[in-house]
C-alpha cells in the first residue's frame, strides 16, 4: 500500500458560516483525498473536543487556525506511514494527542485527517469510499447492499431555528418503499406540500439550519398535525412514518423538563410522549431524555419497547458510553456521529458495538455542515441501514442524499432497501 505523503489543511466555512477544518492527504502514488469536518449546535457535554481560537476579533471567537497548524505536528508522526490499516493512523494521532477528549491537537484536526486519508486510500484502490470502508473495517458485503431509510428533519425547533418549539426536530422517515431512490422522491414531495400547508395556514417557510421549515407553531401537537397532513396529501399515508429528535438536554433545568409550555418532571416527559405516540405514527425518538438521566431513558424504553429509541447526548459515538447503556438497556439504537468522538476507526468502533447489541446505528450528520457526503459512505459502507443528514432544502443537506442516489446506480441490481420500521 501507498503511504502518507503530505497533509495540509486550511479553514474553510460551515454552513452557518462558522470556519471549520478541511485537510488534503496526497499518498506516495499520487493519489488524493479530501475531507471537511462538520459542527454541532446542540452538543453533548461528553464529545471531544471541537477546538477553536478564542479570540475575538477573528470569527467571533470561532476561527480554526490552532487546529489547522496543529495538522502540521500531526504530518510529522504520519508522514511515511502506510494507509494499509486505518486503526493503526487512528491509533497513532490518538497517542500524539495524549488527551482523553482530544484536547491537545483537537478533535476537528484529527477527524480531518482520518477522513482525508481513508479518501485517499480509496482512491488508490480505485474503489468508490464505501467500498474501501466495508473493506477496511471487516464488513462483509453479500449480493444485497442496503441503502439507510434517511429520516429526515422537515420541521426544525429548539438550537437549529428561533421558531420556539421546544423539540428540536420533527422527522418523515419514509419506510415503506423498495428503492431508495423512491424513497427520497417520496420525501421531496411531502416537503413540497408541507410548504404549502404552512403558507396556506399563515405561517413562515423560511428554513432552519437543517433546511426545515421553522414555523412558530404553538407546540409539538401543531407540528406533528402539520407533518401527518402533508404526508396524507401528498399521498404517502401507508408508507411514510415520524420520527423525533427531542434534543431534551437543551429544555432541562435543575431536574425539570420545560417542553410546549409545561414543566415535567423526568417521569411525566415520558407520559408527554407517549400522548404524541397514541395520536401520530411515531415510530424512533431520539433523546427524549437529559445527557445524564439514564433513569428516564430506561423509563421510555420500558414503557414504549416497539419504539426505536435513540441515544445522541446519551451516549456522544462513545463506546464506554453505549457498552454501559447496553447494560442499562436505556435505549435500542445510537445515534453515530464522526466528530462527537474524532477519528473514523472510533466511529467504526461504535457502529459495530450497537450492531453486535442488536441495536440500531443511525448516521447522522452535524447541524453545521460542509459539501463533504462522507456520512453517506459510511451508512453504506458499515450497513447501518439509517441515516439523518436534514432536510429537502439546503445543498449541505442535499449533497448526502445526491451521493446516495449515486451509491444506488452504482449498485444497480445491488442496491437494496430494507427498512427497520413497519411499513
Amino acid at each position: 500500500m501507498p503511504t502518507i505523503q503530505t497533509l495540509k489543511a486550511r479553514q474553510i466555512l460551515d454552513s452557518r458560516g462558522t470556519p471549520t477544518v478541511e485537510v488534503d492527504c496526497l499518498l506516495s502514488d499520487g493519489s488524493f483525498g479530501r475531507a471537511a469536518v462538520p459542527s454541532g449546535a446542540s452538543t453533548g457535554s461528553h464529545e471531544a473536543l471541537e477546538l477553536r481560537d478564542g479570540d475575538k476579533k477573528l470569527y467571533g471567537g470561532k476561527s480554526v487556525l490552532k487546529a489547522v497548524a496543529n495538522v502540521e505536528h500531526i504530518l510529522e508522526a504520519l508522514q511515511g506511514a502506510e494507509v494499509a490499516d486505518h486503526r493503526k493512523i487512528d491509533g497513532n494521532m490518538i497517542t500524539l494527542d495524549g488527551t482523553t477528549n482530544k484536547t491537545k491537537l483537537g478533535a476537528n484536526a484529527i477527524l480531518g485527517v482520518s477522513m482525508a486519508v481513508c479518501r485517499a486510500r480509496a482512491a488508490s484502490e480505485k474503489r468508490s469510499l464505501w467500498q474501501s470502508l466495508a473493506d477496511q473495517f471487516g464488513v462483509k458485503l453479500g449480493k444485497q447492499v442496503k441503502l439507510p431509510v434517511p429520516m429526515m428533519n422537515v420541521m426544525n425547533g429548539g438550537k437549529h431555528a428561533d421558531s420556539g418549539l421546544s423539540l428540536q426536530e420533527c422527522m418523515i422517515v419514509p419506510a415503506g418503499f423498495d428503492r431508495f431512490s423512491d424513497a427520497l422522491r417520496a420525501g421531496a414531495e411531502i416537503f413540497m406540500v408541507l410548504k404549502k400547508l404552512l403558507h396556506d395556514a399563515g405561517y413562515s417557510t423560511a428554513v432552519g439550519d437543517e433546511g426545515g421549515f421553522a414555523p412558530h407553531v404553538k407546540d409539538s401537537n401543531e407540528a406533528f398535525s402539520f407533518l401527518a397532513r402533508a404526508i396524507e396529501e401528498a399521498g404517502y399515508g401507508a408508507h411514510v412514518k415520524l420520527g423525533i429528535d427531542c434534543a431534551a438536554s437543551e429544555f432541562y433545568k435543575d431536574g425539570i423538563y420545560a417542553v410546549d409550555g409545561k414543566k415535567l418532571t423526568s417521569a411525566a416527559l415520558v407520559k408527554f410522549y407517549e400522548e404524541l405516540v397514541s395520536r401520530y405514527p411515531i415510530v424512533s425518538i431520539e433523546d427524549s431524555h437529559s445527557e445524564d438521566d439514564w433513569d428516564g431513558f430506561v423509563a421510555l424504553r420500558k414503557a414504549q419497547p416497539e419504539l426505536q429509541l435513540v441515544g445522541d447526548d446519551l451516549f456522544v459515538t462513545n463506546v464506554s458510553r453505549i457498552k454501559t447503556g447496553i447494560g442499562k438497556q436505556a435505549a435500542n439504537a445510537v445515534l453515530i456521529k464522526l466528530n462527537q468522538i474524532g477519528t473514523v476507526s472510533e466511529t467504526v468502533d461504535a457502529i459495530q458495538m450497537t450492531q453486535k447489541a442488536g441495536w440500531n446505528a443511525v448516521v447522522s450528520h452535524r447541524s453545521g455542515e460542509t459539501e463533504d457526503a462522507f456520512i453517506a459512505h459510511l451508512a453504506v459502507g458499515l450497513q447501518t441501514g439509517q441515516i439523518k443528514t436534514g432536510s429537502l432544502s439546503r445543498t449541505d443537506r442535499v449533497c448526502k442524499y445526491n451521493e446516495l442516489l449515486r451509491i444506488e446506480e452504482e449498485l444497480g441490481a445491488r442496491a437494496q432497501y430494507v427498512s427497520p420500521f413497519e411499513s
